[in-house]
């Protein structure tokens, strides 16, 4: 069934793309506003003439009041069209904040980290959130969610990454509504003793109840780790080891509670609440209690962005099923998505929210065409061939968004879900039990120990499908323009799939080869660009020498050096790497390099265009600046930053430019 045959479908398309243009071109509320309003008048009047509604022109203004509604509601998200946003503040001086916790992030070797909503500034009522950072306390004393607390404090920006290709977590920040941050210490807050409850607390709460009561029985803490994941959506205590395991096998979405889980859950709950039925008004009381149960377990479960998709999927799902009335998935799945991201557009923009929406549609539309290109005439070979067709149309729907993010493939996908999934219910059922009879107090130990056993098989079958190293293809050159040319390739297919024609066929052909010809292009441009820069690394000093599509990397320390590495072939497609030590003098062009490491040995050459100070070298910069007359201070990570700010005051009264990499990032030089 071509899913372009559904109005929910078009119209969520049409919003879409209004959001996008509203995101990328920067257009102010007001225009949107006045258009959408004309807009829709002008279809009120038109769906009174029933000539007009079927009209061409009727069809153009419905889609273009579909965008306008789609550039609107992603502009009204914008902080800078919040008249009461605290970014309207001046922010570069110490102010008092009021901020209520929102909701706990995984920590970071550093500190703990969690969203903050800001109620007030200077006593004046804002709105807006922060990142707040907090020294991890080695006695666990961490913030909860609604706790209060007022905080003297300057916000910083978020820092954008300092090398490229890195993962930028300023634009993912900025993506949920978050611009700054705030750090935390000791003497600069205080929390109050009481403050307002929300549905986010109590939840937040009953989680960590139900986490303290399952640590105190006999689980192991890898087990332990797989259960809150599975089933409070709490992923933090997940070794790294485990959670790579999963990534490795191509089964990290079990870890994710998203439509898999939700479609699971409402398949018991429909079985449970059967008896309802025989009340009066039944049918109606079970679903009525069967979205309440979907979304409370929504709550418990965090309210992430794949677990808000698959609930109000599921939710029309079940309204469906009331009405008992035959519903395309395609206009569940577009409602879904159009209510969503009208409530919060940004939501399109977040990984776990493009992948599960990829895969839940492409199970809908290639799953059936992979079911007609085969017929067992077995029991079980049907029950493999469908399971195995579920995970094949799953992997098709996000493997463009896995390369795009991720840069790997795990070749050994369709194991690890054959193993896995038709197990996944009785894992589901049997731990939602357990939470409730731990919660009672009357968790049996027989039951402690089968379901630690259950999960500890599951996680050693992951950890082996994961040591098949040969059949794990990583760091994976993927772009933006390969990452829609892909997706232009699947759907083209798809249609050929279930409906061969000459257009189609030429449509797929042509999306191959154009696939193809950009894929030798940026082959071709990577041959062709040269690039030498001066990285930030902590505790290191990195030059990195692009040419003729190879990369030389010179480093005191190569093994540190190794993750600024594969970020940068990655990105920038190249397939050789060259290590060489770091020496103190390079030419860039007909000009100077010269390096100053802890050994401060000065320059023979008269003159020195550039110098990099590295590993802090004990040296009187005012007389070396006065003797050599560079034209640029470079400072990299490797130096103390006391002796950072010596030099850069010391440049400043000198006029002299100084470039810090921990601060402006890294230090690229002009090729000729």
């Amino acid at each position: 069934m071509e899913p372009l045959r559904f109005i929910s479908v078009k119209l969520t398309i049409g919003l879409v793309l209004g959001i996008l243009l509203s995101y990328y071109l920067e257009i102010h509320p007001y225009i949107p506003l006045i258009a959408t309003t004309l807009i829709i008048v002008f279809l009120g009047f038109a769906l009174k003439q029933q000539r007009i509604k079927k009209s061409m022109p009727f069809g153009i203004m419905a889609t273009m009041g579909t965008i306008g509604i789609g550039i609107l509601s992603c502009s009204l998200s914008k902080p800078k069209n919040h008249y009461d946003h605290y970014t309207l503040q001046e922010l570069t001086a110490p102010h008092p904040w009021l901020l209520k916790i929102h909701e706990t992030l995984k920590p970071n070797s550093y500190s703990d980290r969690y969203l903050a909503k800001v109620m007030a500034c200077d006593n004046s009522k804002v709105s807006g959130e922060i990142l707040l950072n907090s020294r991890i306390n080695p006695l666990g004393n961490t913030l909860q969610v609604d706790d209060e607390l007022m905080v003297y404090g300057t916000l910083a920006p978020i820092k954008a990454p300092s090398n490229p290709y890195q993962f930028n977590y300023k634009e993912y920040m900025r993506n949920l509504g978050v611009e700054n941050q705030l750090y935390l210490n000791s003497w600069n807050y205080v929390l109050k003793k009481s403050h307002s409850v929300t549905l986010y607390g109590i939840a937040g709460k009953l989680r960590n109840q139900i986490i303290s009561k399952l640590q105190n029985r006999n689980f192991g803490k890898e087990e332990l780790g797989i259960i809150q994941a599975l089933l409070l959506g709490q992923r933090n205590d997940i070794s790294p080891e485990t959670y790579n395991n999963y990534v490795n096998a191509g089964a990290v979405h079990i870890l994710a509670v998203s439509g898999l889980h939700i479609g699971i859950l409402l398949l018991l709950l429909q079985f449970l609440l059967q008896p309802m039925e025989l009340l009066p008004k039944g049918r109606q009381l079970k679903l009525l209690a069967i979205v309440l149960l979907l979304w409370c377990f929504a709550l418990l479960a965090g309210l992430s962005a794949s677990i808000i998709r698959a609930v109000t999927m599921f939710s029309f799902v079940a309204y469906a099923q009331y009405l008992n009335r035959p519903t395309s998935t395609f206009n569940i799945l577009a409602l879904s998505m159009f209510f969503i991201l009208l409530v919060n557009p940004m939501l399109l923009f977040q990984v776990g929210f493009q992948m599960s929406y990829a895969a839940v549609f492409a199970i809908v539309w290639i799953y059936p065409l992979l079911q007609k290109l085969w017929i067992p005439k077995y029991g079980i070979l049907k029950y493999v061939w469908r399971l195995l067709s579920v995970s094949i149309a799953a992997q098709l729907g996000v493997l463009p968004i896995s390369l795009f993010y991720f840069h790997q493939f795990p070749a050994l996908f369709f194991v690890s879900n054959l193993a896995v999934i038709p197990f996944l219910g009785l894992i589901l059922g049997l731990g939602i039990l357990v939470m409730a009879l731990a919660l009672g107090q009357v968790l049996p130990e027989f039951l402690v120990i089968f379901y630690n056993d259950v999960i500890g098989m599951m996680n050693t079958l992951m950890g082996w499908v994961a040591q098949q190293e040969l059949f794990i293809f990583k760091n994976i050159s993927f772009d933006g323009l390969q990452l829609l040319l892909s997706y232009v390739v699947t759907i083209s297919g798809g249609a050929l799939m279930s409906k061969v024609s000459y257009k189609r066929t030429i449509v797929c052909l042509t999306a191959i080869i154009g696939f193809q010809i950009w894929t030798l292009y940026s082959h071709y441009a990577t041959q062709q660009k040269e690039v030498f820069f001066i990285a930030h690394q902590t505790k290191n000093s990195v030059l990195m020498h692009q040419f003729a599509g190879q990369l030389h990397l010179y480093s005191s320390d190569t093994i540190q050096a190794e993750k600024l590495e594969v970020d940068y072939t990655i990105g920038a497609n190249i397939r050789k790497v060259l290590y060489q030590p770091l020496q103190n003098s390079y030419f860039v062009g007909d000009k100077r390099l010269y390096i100053m490491d802890s050994l401060a040995i000065y320059p023979e050459a008269e003159k020195v265009h550039y110098l990099l100070l590295s590993q802090s070298p004990a040296i009187n910069l005012e007389r070396l600046l006065h003797t050599y007359r560079p034209e640029m201070i470079i400072v990299d990570g490797s130096n103390y930053k006391s002796d950072v700010e010596k030099w850069g005051a010391t440049c400043l009264k000198n006029k002299i430019p100084f470039h810090y990499t921990g601060e402006k990032g890294a230090y690229y030089f002009e090729m000729q």
